[in-house]
């Protein structure tokens, strides 16, 4: 199972191919429609946010609200692209240096010079229109069926802010991922406490006063992935892994943690590992979840819990210090866009990338062609599991 993207930030559209899917499960525009507009919503953003309102087309793999069994195609338009279709147009040009809006001047914190660098262009809009955290919006796509197949053999996920630029909700997260779903979905910044929720905007608000930005911690919950998922044989077959590396790869993100994460550097054993116990009819379980749902690369049946840290955006009112790669020049560097916090929406991104994970994991598993074989598969591994 795997998908590719295509597509710039400006460009006319993200176009998305997703290979693997089983047939029969259910998928229909306004489910993936309503993830795209959770990406876009959020205390902080900016107004492109306000000009586009991201819909989804299904071009291909998908008949009648089903997946067929074949390649999966979704178009994401870009309905700003009439105001950039001389900058951003695929036809050759005479001269280059005549097109509006080239870009010689890297942004400190942005893939500008070193993208440049790489591929040799002297117009770094080669390389921002890419690397623009706009082609999230495609993986939120994918990270919507990825969702609807999880829930269909009973995980379910929700995610949620826990600090912007020192705010913290200390919040303990509720037992159902229902109640973690409408409080944040009830909150600007989609934390759990309402008044974190009120220090984090507070923070926001003064930082775009500043001319700054901010940045924060976001946090995955999954419930309901069964024992076993990942493997412990190989370094990249361990799915703890395989969600870091997914969470890493959003624009902005700088680190990740499972459960008690880093805290565990300052932690005796005794504090940081999980005790085993046994129940008829349940099976085995941990006593405390620390670990964050894995030991040795595997999920336990525990809960996931998986933060990202991402760094505050990069492009200031307050513009840092760079070079024109013209002329070497020193200048105070440009403004490409106007959010000056996204953390609410990297929090709806990374639960669409642990979806994928998690799902590419069930896949691997699981198999199945149809969508009732792996509903069968995962229905009898719970039983043997539980009876283990």
């Amino acid at each position: 199972m795997r998908f590719l993207t295509a597509g710039e930030s400006h460009g006319p559209q993200l176009t998305i191919i997703i290979e693997g899917f089983p047939a029969g499960l259910e998928v229909k525009a306004d489910a993936i429609n309503e993830e795209l507009r959770r990406r876009q919503g959020g205390y902080g953003r900016g107004r492109r946010m306000k000009i586009e309102k991201d819909t989804v087309q299904i071009v291909g793999g998908i008949r009648h609200g089903y997946t067929t069994g074949a390649p999966i195609a979704l178009v994401i338009e870009n309905k700003d692209w009439r105001n950039w279709t001389e900058i951003m147009g695929p036809d050759p040009i005479e001269d280059p240096s005549s097109v509006k809006k080239r870009v010689s001047r890297p942004r400190p914190g942005h893939a500008d010079l070193n993208g440049a660098i790489k591929y040799g262009h002297r117009d770094m809009r080669d390389v921002l229109e890419r690397s623009s955290a706009r082609e999230t919006a495609a993986r939120v796509a994918v990270g919507t069926i990825a969702k609807l197949y999880l829930k269909a053999i009973g995980i379910e996920i929700a995610g949620r802010v826990v600090e912007i630029c020192g705010a913290k909700d200390t919040s303990p997260l509720p037992e159902s991922i229902e109640v973690i779903r409408e409080k944040t979905e009830a909150s600007e910044v989609r934390c759990l406490d309402q008044k974190a929720e009120e220090e984090m905007k507070k923070v926001i608000d003064e930082a775009k006063a500043n001319g700054d930005s901010v940045g924060g911690v976001v946090e995955t919950i999954v419930a309901g992935a069964p024992v076993g998922l990942g493997s412990h044989v190989h370094y990249d077959r361990k799915l703890d892994a395989k969600i870091a590396m997914a969470v890493m790869s959003i624009n902005a993100f700088k680190g990740v943690e499972f459960g008690a994460g880093f805290e565990m550097a300052s932690l005796p054993g005794s504090q940081v590992h999980d005790e085993i116990q046994w129940a008829e009819g349940q099976g085995y379980s941990r006593k405390t979840n620390r670990l964050g749902g894995f030991e040795g690369g595997m999920t336990t049946g525990m809960p996931i819990i998986v933060r990202g840290v991402m760094k505050p955006i990069p492009t200031l009112y307050k513009p840092l210090q760079s070079v024109d790669i013209q002329s070497k020049e020193p200048f105070s560097a440009s403004i490409e866009r106007t959010d000056n916090c996204a953390v609410p929406a990297a929090s709806v991104v990374c639960e669409h990338m642990v979806a994928w994970e998690l799902a590419l994991a069930v896949k691997e598993k699981f198999g199945g062609d149809r969508m009732e074989e792996v509903i069968q598969a995962v229905k009898l591994h719970r039983e043997r599991s539980v009876a283990f």
